[in-house]
């Protein structure tokens, strides 16, 4: 008995439950890949931008590069952009004290490094839920099967092994496919998350470093 005939011969709700768990499998792949590229994506911009940022360039020609190039600039470069933006336009305003300045700053940063956090970590909240509740979907399926399997042994005067192996069998496939929708999903999750938190500790500690160097200017 192949996979595919097992799947064919199952009930209409195991049939249904596989159909739901087969999507699911289908979205987390689907999102992944796009994560993947997107995390990889983030990381390569990042180091070239702390790369150009610590070699000493001029703060003024990195916000014009930033600016000029903001469709493709990556996170950190950004995070940068607004706050040079907001240090440029409150240090020209009267009557405002260096700490002002430098939390209007900060706070701008703050702001983007938020959403930028955010759109980092779009799509995890499916990966999650695809991991741990798949497998119960599949459960469902494998319940609904074997009680349907046993309730069609009321009708046979004896109930053999070849009898009762097949509509097991078939249940057992929801379950198998549920743990396949899943274990991925649950990986790409923990994977992801590890990935996302190193690069958000990387933009906290650039926001304090470059908020210590906009300081410095203020004297």
């Amino acid at each position: 008995m192949s996979i595919l005939h097992l799947i064919l011969q199952a009930s209409a709700v195991v049939q249904a439950v596989m159909a739901i768990l087969a999507g699911v499998s289908f979205m987390s792949w689907y999102y992944i890949f796009m994560k993947w590229f997107a995390v990889r994506d983030s990381r390569r911009k990042t180091e070239v931008f702390e790369k150009d940022f610590w070699s000493g360039g001029d703060l003024n020609s990195l916000y014009n590069s930033a600016v000029n190039d903001r469709h493709h600039a990556g996170s950190m470069e950004r995070i940068f952009e607004a706050g040079f933006r907001e240090f440029t336009k409150l240090r020209g305003q009267k009557g405002l004290d260096a700490s002002d300045v430098i939390d209007g700053s900060r706070r701008a940063m703050r702001a983007t490094y938020q959403r930028e956090l955010d759109a980092l970590e779009a799509h995890l909240a499916f990966l999650a839920s695809a991991g741990s509740v798949s497998p119960y979907i599949g459960l469902f399926g494998t319940v609904w099967g074997i009680m349907h399997a046993f309730r069609a042994l009321g009708n046979v005067g004896q109930a053999t092994l070849s009898s009762v192996a097949p509509g097991i069998a078939e249940a057992l496939v929801a379950t198998a496919i549920g743990l396949f929708a899943a274990i991925p999903a649950v990986l790409a999750y923990n994977r992801f998350s590890h990935d996302i938190d190193r690069l958000a500790t990387r933009y906290e500690s650039f926001m304090e470093e470059f908020s210590n160097i906009l300081q410095r200017q203020m004297r």
